[in-house]
């Protein structure tokens, strides 16, 4: 399998494996049930609320809601993209999902041209677009990948948000670096996303580069090792954030 380097703008390279043709598949069928699911679910309802009657009595306002329960649908791939830090549903269940090659963080202009490229990748060619570019591409990328500078990976070992942040307050907290302020959410995500990928593929190399680069930015000299001194950084943020 195809491995992809990616440079975050801290300059630290992260190895992953490329989401293959056979995962990207496998993602798009289980995209394909939900959708069929939330379809099945909005069909009952309107029949067990006697739409029609309400079709013939306002049709105009019973177009408009149809209109709108089906944007769901004809906007899933962006909505849950954008919503679900690159991941769909189906994407979710596998562990791949949309990274930048530049690394950063993809955008909604990533999302909603990648969602454009569909038309083409997928639904005029039947997927056959898609398919040969994802397999004879070096950064396994559909034309959707390649307009909007991303490509899918997978994703390694599992590890927890709660190892690498803490989004609950922690009763009378004290930050340990008051120079967090010195961050911003860009640098956390760099920060949160090294320290899952490192831990999870045993790179601690990275976590060294890393820990230097936060070290210098916000001026600080610690004996904590890398790993917790990341922690502490991302758990202080979070702390900072909400008594701002």
């Amino acid at each position: 399998m195809e491995n992809i380097r990616i440079n975050t703008t801290q300059n630290v390279a992260l190895d992953y494996e490329a989401a293959g043709v056979g995962y990207r598949i496998l993602a798009a069928l289980l995209d394909g049930v939900f959708i069929v699911v939330y379809f099945g679910i909005m069909a009952f309802l309107f029949g067990a609320l006697g739409f029609n009657y309400f079709l013939d009595d306002h049709q105009y306002l019973a177009y408009a809601l149809i209109i709108l329960l089906s944007l769901p649908i004809l906007l899933y791939h962006f909505l849950s993209e954008s919503f679900m830090n690159g991941q769909s549903l189906g994407k979710k269940v596998l562990g791949i999902k949309v990274v930048k090659l530049d690394g950063t963080q993809p955008g909604l202009g990533s999302y909603f041209v990648r969602s454009i490229m569909r038309v083409i990748d997928i639904q005029i060619s039947n997927g056959v677009v898609a398919l040969i570019s994802i397999a004879v591409t070096d950064k396994s990328q559909r034309l959707g990948d390649m307009a909007a500078g991303t490509t899918v990976i997978k994703l390694g070992s599992k590890v927890t948000l709660r190892d690498t942040i803490l989004y609950k307050q922690i009763d009378d907290y004290k930050i340990s670096f008051e120079q967090v302020s010195l961050l911003n959410d860009k640098d956390i995500d760099i920060i949160k996303d090294v320290l899952q990928h490192s831990l999870a593929n045993n790179k601690p190399q990275n976590l060294k580069v890393l820990a230097d680069k936060v070290k210098t930015k916000m001026a600080v000299e610690t004996n904590l090792n890398n790993e917790l001194f990341l922690k502490t950084v991302l758990i202080d943020y979070s702390h900072y954030q909400f008594e701002k």
